[in-house]
C-alpha cells in the first residue's frame, strides 16, 4: 500500500521525539521500525476486521480466538493459548522478557452487530478513505472500538523486539471474545489458575485505547461505569392470557395486549421526565462526585469541546438545557435505564390488524460506583414484582460492576508524566460514561490499577461508518506510527514510575 500522506516535518518531529526524562532506548532504531512495519500492520488489522466476531450472534467463533492467538504469537509472546468458557472462548498469552516489572493488558476481539446497508463502504473490508480535515483513515466494524488501537499496540511490542531490545516489562495478555454483550462470562477467564497466577504479578491492567480529540488533547480516566444488558419479554410464552402468536386486532376487545403490557411495566423504571431511574431503592448505594472529582469535570469542561460533542453526537442541547459542566456531572455520575430497542407485532409498511403475541425491550443499565450487577438485577425483579408485573420476564445476558483507579496509581502517574514531558494537553474525568469490565481486574481477589490508554483517534464505535485515522493530516493528532510509538514510550515511563 502507498502512503497517501507524507509526513510532515512538524509530523516528523513529533514522532521522533521521545520522552524527556523517560528515556526510551535506541528510539530512532524503533521509530525506524515502526514506519518498515506500516503497511503490515494495517494488512493485518485489513485481516482482523475480515473476521467479524460478533458475540450477539455467535458469528465468527472460534475463528476470532484463533486469531488472537496467532497475532499475540506474531507480537512476540512466548505463548498464547485458548481459554474455553461457557461462551465465546478468551485468549491468554503471556511475554517474558526477564524484566524486574511485569504488566497487564485486557484486549477484547469482538464487535458490534451491523447492518451494511447503513454503511458507505463494506463493514468488513476495512477500506482506507480520505476523511477532510482529518487525514488517511480506515473504515470498518471495530477499527477504533478496539482492534485498532490493540493493533497498534502489538505493533508498538513488535518493533521494540524488531529493534534488538527486550521490552522493559514482562507482558500478560487477556482478550475475551464477548465484551460487546457485557463479557457474559469474562469471570471464568480470570478465574482460570494459571491466569490469575500470572495477573497477580502484574503492576496493574489498561486496555489501549484511541483517547485523542480533534485539537490534540489527550483523555485520562480514573474508571469506567458498569453495565448490564438484558431483556423484558411479555407474550404467550410468559402467560396464557396472551396469544401464542400474532392474531387478528378485533381480538384486542377481549384478550389482552403483550405490548401494552410491556409499555406499562417499562414506563414504571423511570420518572415522569422519562430518564431517571424509578426502581425501588436504585440510588440507595450511588457515590455521589467527591470535590475532587467534580474540580476534575470543571476543568475538562472546555467549549471547544462541548460544541465537538454536540456535533458528533447530532444534538443541539443537554437534558432540561444544562450547561455542559452540570451536563458531565451527570454523564459521569448518573446510573441509567435505557432502552436500547422495542420489539412488537408488526413494523412493515402500512398497517396490519394484528395484536401481537409477543413484545420484547432490549435495555441496559449503566452502574457507578459503589453499585453492583447483583444488586441492580435484584432490584430490579423487585420493583417488577412488587408492581404485580410477575408476567414479565427478565433474561440477563451479561453485565459487571464499575470500577475506579486512583489518580495516583502507577498506571495514572505513568500517562500524566507521558503526556506533559512529550506536550500532550490532557484532562482527567472521573471515569468513562460508557464501560469496560476493569472490576474485575480492580475487585478481588486481584485488586489492580485498571486504566485506559492511546493516543490517536477515532469515531463511530457500534455506528456505521467507524473509523481510525492512519495518518493525520494535523502534526497534533496521531496516526496510526504515531500512536504506536507513544505505546512504546508509555512501557518505558511505566517501567520507571513502577520502580520508584
Amino acid at each position: 500500500m502507498q502512503r497517501r500522506f507524507g509526513l510532515t516535518a512538524v509530523a516528523m518531529v513529533a514522532l521522533m521525539a521521545g520522552p524527556l526524562s523517560a528515556e526510551t532506548p535506541d528510539r530512532a532504531k524503533i521509530v525506524a521500525q515502526v514506519e518498515q512495519q506500516h503497511d503490515t500492520t494495517i494488512k493485518a488489522l485489513q485481516d482482523w476486521v475480515a473476521i467479524p466476531t460478533i458475540a450477539a450472534e455467535k458469528r465468527g467463533t472460534p475463528e476470532g480466538a484463533e486469531y488472537m492467538r496467532k497475532l499475540a504469537l506474531n507480537a512476540g509472546f512466548q505463548q498464547a493459548k485458548i481459554i474455553p468458557t461457557d461462551g465465546v472462548p478468551a485468549v491468554f498469552a503471556t511475554l517474558d522478557q526477564g524484566a524486574p516489572i511485569t504488566l497487564g493488558i485486557y484486549f477484547m476481539y469482538d464487535v458490534k452487530q451491523f447492518d451494511p446497508a447503513e454503511w458507505n463502504t463494506q463493514p468488513l473490508d476495512a477500506t482506507l478513505v480520505d476523511r477532510p480535515g482529518d487525514g488517511l483513515a480506515i473504515v470498518g466494524r471495530g477499527v477504533v472500538n478496539q482492534k485498532g488501537p490493540q493493533m497498534a499496540f502489538l505493533s508498538a511490542i513488535k518493533a521494540i523486539q524488531a529493534s534488538g531490545r527486550k521490552l522493559p516489562v514482562n507482558i500478560v495478555l487477556v482478550a475475551e471474545g464477548e465484551e460487546e454483550v457485557a463479557s457474559t462470562h469474562f469471570d471464568q477467564v480470570v478465574a482460570v489458575p494459571e491466569v490469575q497466577a500470572a495477573l497477580a504479578k502484574t503492576i496493574g491492567v489498561f486496555i489501549p485505547s484511541a483517547n485523542q480529540n480533534k485539537d490534540g488533547s489527550a483523555g485520562i480516566t480514573l474508571g469506567a461505569k458498569g453495565a448490564v444488558e438484558f431483556q423484558l419479554v411479555v407474550g404467550g410464552e410468559t402467560s396464557d392470557k396472551y396469544p401464542k402468536t400474532d392474531i387478528h386486532s378485533s381480538n384486542y376487545a377481549r384478550i389482552e395486549s403483550p405490548a401494552w403490557r410491556l409499555v406499562k411495566a417499562l414506563d414504571t423504571l423511570v420518572a415522569d421526565d422519562g430518564h431517571t431511574p424509578a426502581i425501588d431503592g436504585w440510588f440507595e448505594n450511588v457515590q455521589t462526585l467527591t470535590p475532587r472529582q467534580k474540580q476534575l469535570i470543571a476543568e475538562s469542561a472546555k467549549p471547544e469541546l462541548e460544541k465537538q460533542e454536540k456535533a458528533l453526537l447530532g444534538v443541539g442541547r443537554w437534558i432540561d438545557n444544562e450547561d455542559y459542566v452540570t451536563s458531565l456531572e451527570r454523564f459521569y455520575s448518573q446510573p441509567t435505564v435505557n432502552i436500547q430497542g422495542l420489539v412488537s407485532g408488526y413494523t412493515g409498511q402500512g398497517g396490519k390488524t394484528v395484536l401481537p403475541g409477543r413484545a420484547e425491550a432490549k435495555l441496559e443499565f449503566r452502574l457507578v460506583p459503589k453499585m453492583t450487577k447483583d444488586e441492580a438485577v435484584t432490584k430490579l425483579k423487585a420493583h417488577l414484582a412488587k408492581r404485580g408485573f410477575d408476567d414479565v420476564q427478565v433474561t440477563v445476558s451479561g453485565g459487571y460492576g464499575p470500577n475506579e483507579t486512583d489518580e495516583d496509581s502507577v498506571l495514572i502517574r505513568a500517562q500524566k508524566r507521558l503526556f506533559d514531558e512529550t506536550g500532550v494537553p490532557y484532562t482527567i474525568r472521573p471515569r468513562n460514561a460508557g464501560s469496560w469490565p476493569g472490576v474485575v481486574f480492580n475487585g478481588a481477589p486481584l485488586n489492580l490499577p485498571a486504566s485506559q490508554f492511546g493516543l490517536g483517534r477515532g469515531g463511530g464505535a457500534h455506528a456505521p461508518n467507524e473509523w481510525f485515522l492512519i495518518e493525520s493530516t494535523d502534526p497534533k493528532v496521531y496516526g496510526l506510527d504515531e500512536a504506536t510509538m507513544a505505546y512504546v514510550d508509555y512501557l518505558y515511563v511505566l517501567a520507571e514510575e513502577a520502580e520508584k
